[in-house]
């Protein structure tokens, strides 16, 4: 289907109005990106214009796609000036105007692509995400209609013997290759049940338990969430085992699909992989070693999966229920007795996952915990962990190592707040507004609002500050930061300096990924449809970053610079490689903007 509609946009069918792609307009001295999903009707509606030239703006028009006239006329309103590849730049804000029908703006000679202001631009997106998931989950996979990686695993470091034998098949490949991380399912399987438990109206039943077509009575962000909670069952096995990890670096030798994977890690080719036990020491059976202090970042993401299936399965089915609750019990009695961080292993390169900072993890846990069983000491836990970490250290900083502080946003603040008295409330709300304010701090200064830095997996970053973004608004019905909120939303899909979508496949007819680092795609031409690429980076990170190479002519040349780059070529790992957990928390966004437009809806009537 890509492949198909990237030879209908070369043939120039879809040269509506405004519609023509840089790739087709590169004499183009300015540009006007916008968000391509569109925008609702009550919704904020901000486009920005940027020009190679230091150009000055006025004003601009939004034009009806139908009949080319022009039905608003706003301001240009400030200039921001130079970012990235343009030397001048301004906020398009056409917010007050909220007729439904297609359009595209209008700002003397350029024009924008037609978009959609529409209640239901955002129907189906998050169920369009999960997509994505399913073809990442192995074990049985139901995208290729067959089994994958069915002999893992191989224990090392526990305190059983090395390479003994453990089932620990199941679950999702962390992302292009096929990796498996505790630290990344447990976050993403969080995120699954919190979208369904929040936003329940938005998905879809069109899926069995096993990810093949058909219905079983259960909504597909459920049977995908469920998915994630067997295989965490399996890594967690006993209350005193934790296994941190599925196979390492050594997954990196070439592109395959996974079920033609035979990648020897010592038991006999397309056989076990080795399974990490999480011990709470440094770790690496190779050239290379982790940093690791403890069990209590990934025990506490385990502690607070499980406690929140718990929740949800109470009403429905009590076995689950009473199950889940056990391991919550036992996942959060670890990291209890191994403070600290429990970082993925390293083999035979320099990259890992950096976790620093755990204290949000046995926050999330135990108020997780408390949700479930009403127990105060809980609360009080959650809270003094709350204390200790009351901003995500990446929030205003300029940089930060790979994964460093992870997940990217504390949805720990947010369950506990929804427990709390009024002054306790307060307080945490307070915590996620001190974060916003430190990106917002440097978001304001360039016309995109981009506050968060351009570091490995950026779209990830992008995402999770949306959400807390969300959070905050949902807690405080404070409005204030609702623009930043939707400048960041609309980058993913557009509103950024490539004028590209950085999800696979969506929107259908607009400018998204279509090489991305992945085999299904490069080998097959399979769509990885709903997949989040990793994002932007600096130019210093991907200008040092080993085993990179461009394959085809860069078509958006033009919008690179020494600030930032982005790359939809298949030999670029640091931009253009879909996660799956980046994907899981985009499930969850998704999910909050169908049910606002929902809301919405309502509202008006």
């Amino acid at each position: 289907m890509m492949a198909i509609r990237l030879l209908l946009f070369i043939a120039g069918i879809l040269l509506l109005p405004g519609c023509a792609s840089h790739t087709l307009n590169k004499d183009a001295a300015a540009w006007i990106r916008i968000n391509q999903l569109g925008y609702t009707p009550a919704g904020i509606k901000v486009a920005v214009w940027a020009s190679k030239d230091d150009g000055h703006l006025s004003s601009f028009e939004l034009v009806d796609a139908g009949t080319s006239k022009a039905v608003f006329k706003g301001k240009a309103g400030e200039a921001f000036g130079a970012y990235g590849p343009f030397q001048e730049s301004y906020r398009l804000n056409f917010t007050g105007f909220n007729k439904p029908g297609s359009y595209y703006l209008r700002a003397g000679t350029v024009t924008s692509p037609v978009f959609k202001i529409a209640p239901d631009v955002y129907k189906g997106a998050a169920d369009f995400a999960l997509r994505y998931m399913r073809q990442q989950r192995s074990g049985f996979n139901p995208y290729l209609k067959d089994s994958c990686h069915t002999s893992d695993g191989y224990t090392m470091y526990g305190p059983m013997p090395d390479s003994t034998l453990i089932d620990v098949s199941g679950g999702w490949h962390d992302a292009s290759d096929y990796l498996q991380y505790s630290t990344t399912s447990a976050n993403a399987t969080y995120h699954l049940l919190a979208a369904y438990r929040d936003f329940p109206d938005v998905f879809t039943d069109e899926h069995l338990a096993n990810g093949l077509a058909g219905t079983n009575s259960v909504a597909d962000v459920l049977d995908e969430a469920r998915w994630g909670l067997s295989w965490l069952l399996k890594m967690h096995p006993r209350e005193d085992w934790l296994f941190n990890q599925l196979a390492d670096d050594r997954d990196h030798q070439g592109m395959r699909l996974p079920t033609l994977d035979s990648v020897d890690y010592g038991m006999g080719k397309g056989g076990a992989r080795p399974v990490y036990f999480a011990t709470g020491e440094p770790q690496g059976l190779g050239k290379y070693k982790n940093r690791a202090t403890g069990v209590a970042s990934t025990a506490g993401k385990f502690a607070s999966a499980f406690a929140l299936a718990a929740q949800m399965y109470t009403s429905t089915n009590d076995s689950l229920a009473r199950l889940f609750t056990r391991k919550a019990l036992s996942a959060y009695k670890l990291g209890l007795a191994k403070p600290g961080v429990s970082q993925t292993a390293p083999n035979g390169a320099p990259y890992f996952y950096e976790e620093d900072n755990w204290l949000d993890d046995m926050e999330l846990g135990a108020a997780a915990l408390y949700q479930l069983n009403g127990d105060q000491n809980y609360f009080e836990q959650a809270y003094k962990y709350g204390l200790q970490e009351k901003v995500t250290p990446w929030m205003g900083a300029d940089t930060a190592r790979h994964y460093q502080w992870y997940p990217f946003h504390n949805f720990g603040h947010y369950e506990l707040a929804n427990k709390a008295d009024a002054k306790t409330r307060s307080q945490l709300i307070s915590f996620y507004k001190q974060g916003i304010a430190r990106v917002f701090a440097k978001g304001k200064q360039n016309a995109f609002y981009r506050g968060i830095p351009f570091i490995w997996c950026s779209n990830n970053l992008t995402t999770s500050f949306a959400i807390q973004c969300h959070l905050y608004r949902q807690l405080s019905n404070d409005d204030t930061f609702a623009e930043l909120e939707q400048a960041n939303f609309d980058w993913l899909f557009g509103c950024n300096p490539w004028g590209t979508s950085m999800v696979y496949g969506l929107p259908a007819t607009g400018d998204t990924p279509v090489d991305p680092h992945s085999a299904f795609t490069h080998l097959y031409t399979y769509p990885v449809d709903g997949g989040l690429v990793d994002g932007p980076v600096y130019g210093s990170i991907f200008n040092n970053l080993k085993g990179i190479t461009l394959y085809h002519p860069d078509e958006y040349a033009p919008f690179q610079s020494g600030l930032v780059v982005y790359h939809d070529d298949y030999g670029d790992y640091s931009t253009n490689e879909p996660t799956m957990d980046g994907t899981a928390s985009l499930v969850y966004l998704l999910a909050a903007r169908e049910h606002d437009a929902l809301e919405e809806v309502q509202t008006k009537k």
